[in-house]
């Protein structure tokens, strides 16, 4: 049985949460939410997602840099691989709901 002890390092665990929470942050710092981009989404879909993708740029850019300071790279780049996947899902069935349901907005033109 392979010895999994190296899996459960503190060092390790506090690195992947790091990780993952940092794209969380990056991502709320330039995006509006996941609600506000199913609510807007049939006049902002398309400038809200390009914000998720800056959001998600530059979280790659601090996660890489996490990762290369740290012996073991496998904690950041799980934990912000997992954050990033989770959050561009989100956000991609905020627009495609939004975009389906439409309804009333939280914006007047």
């Amino acid at each position: 049985m392979a010895d999994m002890s190296a899996l459960s390092d503190g060092d390790n665990a506090v690195t992947f949460m790091v990780a993952a929470g940092l794209v969380y942050e990056i991502i709320a710092a330039a995006c509006s939410s996941p609600q506000t981009t199913e609510i807007n989404a049939q006049a902002r879909s398309d400038t809200l997602m390009k914000w998720v993708i800056i959001g998600l740029v530059q979280a790659a850019v601090f996660v890489l840099i996490a990762a290369s300071m740290d012996k073991d790279r496998w904690p950041a780049l799980l934990g912000g691989g997992m954050a990033a996947g989770i959050m561009w899902a989100s956000y991609a069935h905020a627009k495609a709901a939004g975009l389906r349901n439409g309804g009333p907005t939280t914006e007047t033109y």
